[in-house]
């Protein structure tokens, strides 16, 4: 813990964090991302925080257990003035405290070796929130891990990161270089695939998903790309009543691996 406050929106250190929080080359680069709020913050892995910033106000607002978790920090941590901390955030309204944290990698044989996986596959899922959701979501179903595309959003963008509500510190996941490719691999593990795929004839809730399995799901306004929709085991519809024509990407993920960990729930 630093006894001057940094007062400069030019600082060294805050041009870096702003950086990190614009830029995904940045981020890559120095293999780090940001965290922002004391609930994420409180979420982090404490081995991964590399550096922690709090607010003016911050420090003359916390609560007792705010504090704490302060003083317990191993690397302690910085003040800024608020109007620096406003400069280094990513929202508008901060709450006054960020760290710079360590990303995580994870491989494909530590996301196979698992006993009986549910997995995700992701295809250039664009959207932000809806990434952050699909985590949080694929979390609570009990997935065991993300796979996602290269055009996938990035991951460790700050809007995904508070999307995922801490699960981006629980979830394994990594990016593959080809989709189709990585469902060969997974067909050799015996890992069935489900593409939620308007051509799909049976309903998502007409099949087993009590042995391993992955669901396939696609860009938001495009879809599945024809390859990957090939490469899938079986297509799944999701019947909807009403007009519309299609689910959005992150409740479809939602709902089909909710069904999975039903099935396996009730099959015990």
């Amino acid at each position: 813990m630093q006894a001057i406050m940094i007062t400069s929106t030019g600082n060294t250190k805050v041009r870096r964090i702003a950086a990190y929080m614009e830029k995904s080359k940045a981020r890559r680069e120095d293999d780090v991302f940001i965290v922002e709020g004391i609930r994420m913050n409180a979420e982090i892995p404490q081995e991964k925080i590399l550096e922690t910033y709090v607010s003016e106000s911050f420090l003359h607002k916390m609560q007792q257990s705010e504090k704490q978790y302060l003083m317990a920090l191993a690397n302690g941590y910085e003040t800024v003035t608020d109007e620096v901390f406003r400069k280094m955030s990513d929202t508008q309204s901060p709450q006054g405290i960020l760290s710079v944290v360590r990303q995580t990698h994870s491989d494909l044989v530590h996301i196979l070796d698992q006993d009986n996986p549910m997995l995700l596959l992701l295809e250039d899922v664009q959207d932000p929130g809806n990434l952050g959701t699909m985590f949080r979501s694929a979390e609570g179903a009990g997935v065991n891990g993300i796979l996602m595309s290269r055009g996938t959003a990035d991951v460790y963008n700050p809007k995904v990161v508070r999307s995922t509500m801490g699960a981006i510190f629980r979830m394994p996941f990594m990016y593959v270089d080809s989709i189709p490719e990585t469902m060969g691999q997974l067909r050799k593990k015996g890992i069935c695939t489900y593409a939620a795929h308007l051509q799909g004839k049976k309903s998502y809730d007409e099949m087993d998903y009590t042995k391993p399995c992955a669901f396939l799901i696609g860009n938001e306004g495009n879809g599945l790309s024809r390859e990957a929709a090939e490469a899938a085991d079986n297509y799944i519809l999701i019947p909807m009543l009403g007009k519309v024509e299609s689910m959005n990407a992150g409740t479809s993920a939602a709902i089909l691996t909710f069904e999975a960990a039903r099935q396996r729930r009730t099959a015990h």
